[in-house]
């Protein structure tokens, strides 16, 4: 495949805006090359996933460990900092400090299971639906959590209650009169995940999940907004006033119910693809949706649906897909547990299967851009990081006196590397997180080679 030659940070900026207007997600990944290839009708082939920058010069561990020794000593954590770096195409390791000691991953921990997901999971999208048995209409929920009230700006394009209200009105006919009940399907156990704090749902980090949601049960439309405190409840009252605007007569109010094995579906609204899912999980760091792949993973591999089943379930997923697992262990699907672990070697060897398994390609499509998408979109502005726009692509990770980075970044030789840094007990996030991106952007400027 061929890439782009990125001379310019303005240049990028401009590519990305009119593919992002366009529906399509490309990625910058390389300083050499002139374009995509097109289809003989001019429309642009996308790879399934990114191909290996394979630079003619190889990158040797001295030169990597010169490029990030400057890095290191302004950090203020290098005491703190466990890291590797290994080269893409040989898998050659460059670079370790503590590479195999297990760290708290944060949010890096949505790369486990995004692989878990996508090698697990039928690609196929959730469906939100509506069951009839007599006069009464059960909303029931498929582990959708980003069903939004009516049409939102973004892409994917998410399913909506509206559509939903739409289709079962002309199912039921114009003259429906209906009692209202919702089944939030069999996702069980405990709100809060082993390590998580009471904080996580009143602060609208994440909501008390269940497999029936409208918009991550946010009562605002900002992204940490407060959530409900029963989020079935929430979806079910929006969708009364839904069926109610679309002419259907919805008597009292509704209620939780199981719907009968009897009852007849009579409409459904389906999410984006699971694909689609994961690149939103990632790039935008969604713990709720992390939380209900972990949920629908756990479900599809026979165990509880519960925060321990979906831990379970990514686990053995990622170890089927051959990554080392040794030192890794998790209670949750997100990483905000403060128990979980990972191996920065984990996180690599990850990366660098994602680089050779088509099925991989939405995750390294769903790492954030820096400088430019996500949770990258307002980091490596300023010197000396600027140098990594457009260049790293990277999953953030933070939680109180944590930050991690894990990603890849295409080095001044033309070479990919891939890189996973966790920094333990720092004082404030905001000069961890740049002290991390200047890490990456050391190897972005680094010539490597001889």
């Amino acid at each position: 495949m061929r890439v782009w030659r990125i001379s310019r940070v303005a240049v990028v900026a401009a590519v990305l805006a009119v593919l992002a207007a366009a529906g399509a997600v490309y990625v910058a990944t390389s300083r050499q090359g002139h374009g995509h290839p097109s289809t003989a009708s001019g429309q642009p082939v996308r790879a399934p996933v990114l191909s290996e920058l394979t630079g003619n010069s190889i990158p040797n561990a001295a030169g990597v460990r010169d490029a990030l020794r400057h890095a290191l000593t302004k950090s203020g954590f290098a005491a703190s900092l466990s890291g590797v770096v290994i080269d893409s195409t040989s898998g050659a390791q460059l670079f370790a400090r503590d590479a195999t000691t297990s760290v708290p991953p944060a949010s890096t921990a949505k790369l486990l299971t995004a692989a878990a997901a996508l090698t697990t999971l039928d690609r196929e999208p959730l469906e939100t639906g509506v069951a009839r048995s007599g006069d009464t209409v059960y909303l029931v929920g498929g582990g959708d959590v980003t069903v939004t009230a009516k049409p939102q700006p973004g892409y994917p394009p998410t399913a909506t209650l509206a559509d939903l209200a739409a289709k079962t009105a002309t199912a039921l006919g114009p003259t429906s009169r209906v009692r209202l009940r919702y089944d939030a399907g069999g996702w069980t156990g405990p709100s809060l995940a082993k390590g998580w704090s009471p904080s996580y749902l009143s602060s609208g980090n994440v909501s008390a999940l269940t497999a029936l949601e409208l918009n991550e049960a946010r009562l605002t439309g900002g992204a940490t907004a407060p959530r409900a405190t029963d989020p079935a409840r929430q979806a079910a009252d929006a969708f009364r006033d839904a069926l109610v605007k679309a002419g259907v007569q919805v008597v009292g109010s509704p209620g939780p119910a199981t719907a009968p094995a009897s009852a007849l579906g009579i409409a459904s609204v389906s999410s984006p693809s699971i694909p689609a899912l994961v690149q939103r999980m990632l790039t935008t760091s969604d713990n709720d949706l992390a939380e209900a792949l972990g949920r629908l993973l756990a479900r599809q591999l026979g165990q509880p649906a519960t925060f321990a089943g979906a831990a379970a379930a990514v686990l053995a997923a990622v170890e089927k897909l051959g990554a080392p697992t040794t030192g890794v262990r998790l209670y949750d699907a997100s990483g905000l547990s403060r128990l979980d672990r990972v191996t920065p070697l984990a996180l690599v060897t990850l990366l660098r299967i994602a680089q050779r398994d088509v099925r991989l390609g939405p995750l390294v499509e769903g790492l954030p851009i820096a400088g430019f998408t996500g949770t990258l979109a307002d980091r490596y502005r300023r010197h000396p990081t600027t140098v990594g726009a457009g260049v790293v692509r990277a999953k953030t990770g933070t939680l109180s006196g944590v930050n991690a980075l894990a990603g890849q970044v295409v080095d001044a030789d033309g070479r990919l590397l891939l890189f996973a840094f966790v920094a333990d007990h720092v004082p404030l996030p905001g000069p961890a997180e740049e002290s991390l991106d200047s890490l990456a952007s050391a190897l972005a400027g680094c010539g490597c080679s001889g």
